[in-house]
């Protein structure tokens, strides 16, 4: 490198399709933070993307130019969206592109064919993948072939659990490590605000399970209402609080309705640290996550957790800090959830192994600083930091 191209800052992209998950906040923290440390940035991506998460609030926020990449595949459009980023990001011309999740990942290899020059040369290719793609039928099929773009032309793949960078190296993806995906922290809640929540959920005298997330096929609110279905005979009968806004919202609804479920569906909250304080149990029943931010903030919260031994779960837990059972088994996670209201003894030590697991929790700063070690990596040693 010349002394000239090693003073001036890198140029980053990040590309990103729609997301209404944790992605999009995750991206806008790198972007920022990045931008904070002296690197050029720029954002491609669905304008509501942009409009949500990458307003152009301040001089210094990362740019935004809008790029149609949508939730699905769709060829006519998924083509359109590969050639205007082709020519957005040869116009901008960045070192690094680094995109998030599989559509994105997939749609940039495919802009990035013949590769576009950056200031200090060939552009590197990196893609963080944040979810475990669907299976089964055409839409699989599609994801099974960007995985494989993804894995042959990227020159780094970073993955947000274990086992997705066990998939991901099988088919012949170069490892970039374990993408770190902090969940904000957050000052807690005082005793008025907590008492204030169950107040407002009626739930002064009963016990409170809280649940809280996208309401889509994958966070498995379907087994949590049959799994609730089998503690109705309790008395009282705890209060099952499920705070989010999605697709399944309406299903959701009908199904508590048919079973006869007692059930607060809440849409999505700014109070999240005060419903922490306010659970008795918190239920993560998703049928596959990543480095999920509720199973980190209850654990910041020092609440007695409940989860699926899905995904990254885990790998955040440990075997101390949640009851983990298997995925889809309504009958083990209910017991689990009433073994946690029954002894009072394994709610305090499931709270305090919560509390210990999360100073294990990375930071922003941990989740900024592994990224520009990747990136300087991808540079040759360029100081990103």
């Amino acid at each position: 490198m010349t002394a000239g191209r090693a003073a001036s800052p890198p140029r980053v992209a990040y590309v990103l399709g729609t997301t209404a998950g944790g992605t999009g906040p995750y991206v806008a923290m790198l972007a920022r933070e990045c931008a904070t440390r002296g690197m050029a940035v720029r954002v491609f991506g669905p304008t509501e993307t942009g409009q949500r998460f990458f307003p152009a609030s301040t001089e210094s926020s990362p740019g935004f130019a809008a790029v149609a990449i949508g939730e699905h595949p769709r060829p006519a459009h998924d083509l359109a969206a590969v050639l205007r980023l082709r020519r957005l990001l040869r116009a901008w011309a960045p070192d690094i592109v680094h995109a998030h999740g599989l559509r994105a990942g997939g749609l940039a290899a495919l802009a990035l064919t013949g590769r576009v020059a950056g200031a200090r040369g060939r552009c590197a290719l990196a893609v963080t993948v944040h979810n475990a793609p669907p299976g089964g039928g055409v839409t699989g099929l599609a994801y099974a072939a960007l995985e494989r773009i993804t894995a042959h032309r990227a020159d780094a793949v970073c993955c947000v659990s274990g086992d997705l960078a066990d998939r991901m190296r099988r088919i012949g993806a170069r490892d970039g490590g374990r993408a770190l995906v902090p969940a904000p922290e957050f000052a807690p809640p005082s005793a008025g605000q907590i008492a204030a929540v169950r107040a407002s959920l009626g739930g002064q005298h009963r016990p409170v399970v809280l649940a809280a997330g996208r309401l889509a096929a994958q966070k498995g609110y379907p087994v949590l209402l049959a799994a609730a279905t089998r503690w109705q005979d309790r008395e009282p009968v705890p209060l099952l609080v499920i705070a989010g806004e999605g697709p399944l919202a309406g299903p959701l609804a009908d199904q508590a309705r048919a079973t006869g479920v007692a059930v607060c569906f809440l849409r999505q909250r700014g109070d999240v640290p005060a419903l922490l304080g306010a659970a008795d149990v918190v239920v993560v029943p998703s049928v596959w996550e990543g480095q999920p931010l509720i199973v980190q903030e209850a654990l910041r919260a020092g609440r007695p957790l409940v989860a699926s031994r899905a995904g990254g779960i885990p790998d955040l837990t440990g075997e101390e800090a949640a009851v983990l059972v298997p995925q889809g088994d309504a009958a083990a996670l209910a017991a689990a959830v009433q073994s946690v209201l029954d002894d009072p003894g394994l709610a305090a030590k499931l709270g305090a192994a919560a509390t210990r697991r999360a100073r294990q929790l990375p930071s922003v700063g941990d989740a900024v600083d592994s990224v520009t070690r990747l990136y300087r990596r991808l540079l040759g040693g360029d100081p990103c930091a």
